[in-house]
C-alpha cells in the first residue's frame, strides 16, 4: 500500500470481531459511501487521496472500489480480502471474539 493511501475496511463489525482488524484502517459501512467520502458532488476526502478497500473477500470490496472509482478516486482492492492480507503477514490485530 502506498504512502498517503486511505485503507478502508468495509467488513461488518461481526467480521472484524471474528477475524481481526487492520490497525489504522478506516471503517466504512459498504452501503453508505457518503458517510465517509461525502456526497459525490462535494467529496469530504480529497479526490487525490488513493484508496485501498478491503473486505472479507473481493466480492465485498470490488463493488465499493468500483463505486469510488466512478466518483473519480484512484482505488484498488485487496485481492482475496482480509484473509489474503493476514496471510501475507501484513499488520492485523487478533479477533476479539476468539474462543478462550
Amino acid at each position: 500500500m502506498g504512502r498517503g493511501a486511505l485503507l478502508v475496511d468495509v467488513r461488518s463489525a461481526g467480521g472484524r470481531a471474528s477475524h481481526g482488524e487492520i490497525p489504522g484502517s478506516t471503517l466504512l459501512d459498504r452501503t453508505d459511501l457518503d458517510a465517509l467520502f461525502g456526497p459525490a458532488h462535494a467529496p469530504v476526502i480529497s479526490i487525490d487521496t488513493p484508496v485501498v478497500v478491503v473486505c472479507g473477500s473481493e466480492n465485498g470490496s470490488r463493488p465499493v472500489a468500483e463505486a469510488l472509482a466512478a466518483r473519480g478516486y484512484t482505488v484498488s482492492h485487496v485481492d482475496g480480502g482480509f484473509p489474503a492480507w493476514r496471510d501475507a503477514g501484513l499488520p492485523a490485530e487478533p479477533p476479539t471474539d476468539a474462543p478462550a
